[in-house]
């Protein structure tokens, strides 16, 4: 069994690539306008500079996990992309608009880190919560109850929460929470989702329906994704493209054209040594249909 020195880490990935990975969603095929578009970005803070002159793109229906070491910029890049923060230099395209002029928000799913670390007193239903979002999107065109009712529990359904409509988001478990909180997005009808580290604090079978449930969301619906994640086994099972973050770079590997994350390139942005094994993964759960229910 081979060492690690001190100054030598390892992770260990013993994760694969499975179906839902190898092949290409119906939505990728048909829609190839670009989502994403980043051109000679650069950004930085207090003079740390923490990317140089970064460009690349993502279509529509693509799959995107965002991994990288702590400090490489994994969240600052969700940001950048959201326009919460602006670049020092260069250009950036949500859904074919210069994010400076971007017409319609709503469009847009976001779930931030702060998310996971709801106090747990919060007096808020899960159907508060979305309720809030819809009102968010049409302003003062209000809907009917039985419309804002309608499109509350279709959501809560799709994400499998339905049973759980009037439970106050406090008492439900980190995994549950989560999966309000993709639900509070999908009652926009949104193109494109970003998601900031969704799984952190909850325990691994969450973890597991959380990526299956987006998985199954940009495969069924081509909603894109975007999501920022520690667990490099897990995304590379489910996304269909992978973005490195590290050494002031941005490197997006395309698995559908045969390009492969490999030790190498993961050191050299970690720092350290990255040992990444590929075993045969089979993930069960992918294969069911977005409306929670198992096919026979």
């Amino acid at each position: 069994m081979e060492k690690t020195s001190k100054t030598e880490k390892a992770i260990n990935t013993d994760r694969a690539y499975d179906d839902v990975k190898k092949e290409p969603s119906p939505f990728r095929q048909t829609f190839m306008q670009k989502a994403i578009e980043v051109r000679d970005l650069s950004f930085g803070y207090s003079g740390n500079r923490i990317f140089k002159n970064v460009s690349f793109d993502v279509s529509r229906g693509d799959y995107l996990g965002i991994i990288g070491p702590n400090g490489s910029g994994k969240s600052t890049l969700i940001k950048l992309l959201l326009n919460i923060i602006s670049p020092t230099k260069g250009e950036i395209r949500l859904l074919g608009y210069n994010i400076k002029n971007f017409p319609d928000w709503s469009k847009v799913g976001y779930v931030s880190q702060k998310a996971s670390s709801l106090n747990i007193s919060f007096p808020a239903t899960v159907e508060e919560i979305l309720k809030a979002n819809i009102f968010k999107k049409i302003g003062m065109m209000q809907p009917t109850k039985t419309q804002v009712r309608e499109q509350v529990y279709h959501a809560l359904k799709i994400v499998d929460m339905e049973e759980h409509g009037r439970e106050l988001i406090g008492n439900l478990s980190g995994g549950q929470q989560q999966r309000v909180f993709i639900a509070r997005m999908l009652v926009n009808n949104p193109e494109i989702m970003f998601l900031d580290e969704p799984t952190s604090g909850i325990d691994a079978k969450s973890e597991e329906a959380v990526y299956c449930l987006l998985a199954r969301l940009n495969t069924e619906m081509g909603i894109t994704i975007a999501m920022v994640t520690h667990d490099i086994g897990a995304i590379t099972v489910h996304a269909n493209k992978i973005a490195l973050t590290g050494d002031k770079e941005v490197i997006v590997l395309n698995s559908g054209s045969g390009e492969e994350i490999n030790e190498e390139t993961l050191s050299r942005l970690y720092g350290y040594r990255v040992n990444f094994h590929i075993l045969k993964h089979e993930c069960r759960n992918c294969c069911n249909r977005i409306s929670g229910k198992d096919e026979n």
